[in-house]
């Protein structure tokens, strides 16, 4: 039977360790009860808030809260990729608050971000007030409208008497099921209106309530049990939905033995220098995972969707296997791959069940893959993940490969998007869930820097290290000043190329060579490194270098990491660099690239 709003506990009663500035019938702004009260109750400790005419009265309210701190951004789009990477690195919902019209579009990439990636969020924007709405009033925006599609649910505050309940829903909305961002749109005419807050109002989710997962059955689990038992050449395929189901996930690879491999999402689910870990599969992944899925008889898919880049050519992608599906979202149940057996449930409950199963049967448990590892370790051997040295000149991925060395892999990890992500993603071995942020489905360059911010402020005393190339970094270069006034342990290694590398790759392989708008320096003076990056730190009073040979590399890592607060390194490499293996899109398999790059022909 669906629920009905009486039958969902309400979770709007206060924290127990949360004192009150008000009397119970304290009549105050509906401001103070969005920020002082309503957030407060949620555990919200800090937003990425910015402040506009229609956000003022939130601001003011925040001045008189004792509990949430605001980290001030310099653009909207860094506070809602701040936000993005509190959420990402702490499993906590992110906070962040802005202004109407530009205040809220600048919003509209990262909550894009967000639904593709399933990172809860709560935005919250300052709306014109209602009497204005539709005239055309200075920044007005209808933000609802603009944002439905990009977002799980959103609000628009129509009754200063519905805050409590519209604060608290979208947290409980935002961090169930499948997980994602959740917006409210308050008029300024609600923010500034008097009311005494009722706090025991039951949400109105009836019909979220009544879609939500329920435990999987046994007959289900059993089922899986039995096609592992039947298998001979089984892969474990997982996304970002087994984030928070890493110690359930080893559990299972320690019963089965069966190899696993990892979505860009899904990096650190699973600890990468595991022996039984296949690192990551897909366009960039390495032969050997994407060689153990096509060669599959059966292939285990737990939290992953089946998108484009680790796909390929859907009909050819895992064509020789049975498929199992568990995923917390029923709609990605046969979106885009049929499976044989499907379970709608959270994958942790699911791996709890089948851990269960596969214990009972105690020494009967006899899984020898044998075989099918020696296929697996010859492919390993065959086709490792590697590069080449050219004179001085600094391999990125050897960059990345000593970051790994000199931190022993414990370091939070932000990207930007193109070729540096990727090497990122190949040669840092991620020991831990939510230790690796990145942009994955929407891939949204200049999310590597506040995103290291919102990883910083979730995770005090934790080093976060930006890698970084030098057109992403561009796009959210004025948060170096939020970095050095909030003096955020943050480290940026900076892979400079001085083009678009990713689109360079692109134009080598498949279009000639012929250059078209991706290179980024100033074609008047192509000897010099342009923009000097050093000059944007040293503006923000960030201590900085640069390098550009290879026996330079491991003393300014070092002295990056030792350098206490933030810290920029410009390391100057080739843009004839390519990412290997590459799987070109809509490609198999048999299609795969291992070798070449800018400096041949195609």
């Amino acid at each position: 039977m669906a629920a009905t709003a009486k039958e969902v506990t309400p979770t709007t009663s206060p924290s127990s360790d949360l004192v009150s500035r008000y009397a119970p019938e304290e009549s105050r702004k509906g401001a103070d009860i969005i920020i002082v009260e309503a957030l407060e109750r949620e555990g919200v400790m800090h937003v990425f808030a910015y402040p506009g005419e229609a956000s003022v009265e939130i601001h003011q309210a925040l001045t008189r809260s004792n509990v949430i701190r605001n980290v001030l951004p310099r653009h909207e789009q860094g506070g809602v990729f701040a936000a993005e990477g509190y959420a990402r690195s702490s499993g906590l919902p992110g906070i962040c608050i802005l202004t109407s019209g530009p205040g809220a579009t600048n919003l509209v990439t990262g909550l894009a971000d967000a639904m593709f990636d399933s990172i809860p969020l709560v935005a919250i924007t300052g709306q014109v007030p209602q009497r204005m709405i539709g005239t055309g009033a200075f920044q007005e925006t209808p933000i609802v409208e603009v944002t439905r599609s990009i977002t799980k649910h959103n609000y628009f505050v129509l009754d200063v008497n519905d805050i409590p309940r519209i604060v608290s829903e979208p947290f409980f909305l935002a961090t169930s099921g499948r997980p994602g961002p959740v917006l409210i749109d308050v008029p300024k005419d609600i923010q500034e209106q008097l009311a005494v807050p009722n706090w025991n109002q039951p949400f109105r989710l009836s019909g979220y309530m009544s879609r939500l997962p329920k435990e999987p059955s046994e007959a289900h689990l059993e089922q899986i049990v039995r096609l592992i038992f039947e298998s001979k050449k089984p892969v474990l395929y997982v996304g970002g939905g087994c984030l928070n189901s890493s110690e359930e996930l080893k559990r299972f690879a320690e019963l089965t033995g069966i190899p696993v491999t990892s979505t860009l999402m899904g990096l650190g689910s699973f600890p990468t220098s595991d022996p039984l870990s296949l690192q990551m599969l897909g366009m960039y992944g390495t032969v050997y995972a994407n060689y153990a899925v096509d060669k599959s008889d059966l292939l285990l898919s737990f939290g992953a969707r089946f998108d484009d880049h680790v796909t390929g050519k859907l009909e050819t992608f895992a064509s020789r296997a049975k498929i199992v599906h568990i995923d917390v979202d029923s709609a990605e149940i046969g979106k885009n791959k049929q499976p044989h057996v499907s379970v709608h449930s959270d994958v942790k409950l699911a791996l709890k069940g089948i851990n269960r199963t596969l214990e009972s049967k105690g020494a009967k448990l006899k899984l020898d893959y044998t075989a099918w590892w020696e296929e697996l370790i010859e492919q390993k051997v065959k086709y490792p993940l590697t590069y080449k040295t050219f004179g001085e000149a600094i391999p990125p991925q050897y960059a990345v490969q000593l970051l790994y060395e000199l931190t022993d892999g414990n370091v939070i990890i932000s990207t930007g998007v193109g070729q540096h992500q990727m090497w990122a993603a190949q040669f840092y071995k991620y020991k831990r869930p939510r230790q690796w942020l990145t942009s994955g489905g929407f891939g949204a360059m200049g999310f590597g820097l506040p995103a290291a911010i919102g990883a910083a402020v979730a995770n005090p005393g934790a080093v976060v290290v930006d890698i970084d190339g030098d057109g992403s970094f561009m796009m959210n270069v004025q948060e170096l000043a939020t970095i050095r006034v909030e003096n955020l342990p943050i480290k940026i290694l900076l892979l400079n190329n001085q083009h678009l590398g990713m689109v360079v790759q692109w134009e080598d392989r498949f279009c000639k060579a012929n250059r078209a708008d991706s290179y980024l320096g100033n074609p008047s003076n192509k000897s010099e490194v342009f923009p000097n990056m050093l000059k944007f730190a040293e503006a923000c009073e960030i201590p900085a270098a640069r390098i550009t040979k290879k026996e330079d590399l491991r003393e300014a890592i070092c002295k990056m990491l030792e350098t206490p607060g933030p810290y920029f390194l410009d390391v100057i490499i080739s843009h004839q660099e390519h990412v290997l293996p590459i799987i070109p899109r809509g490609g198999a398999f048999k299609d795969v690239i291992t070798d070449g790059d800018g400096r041949t022909k195609y």
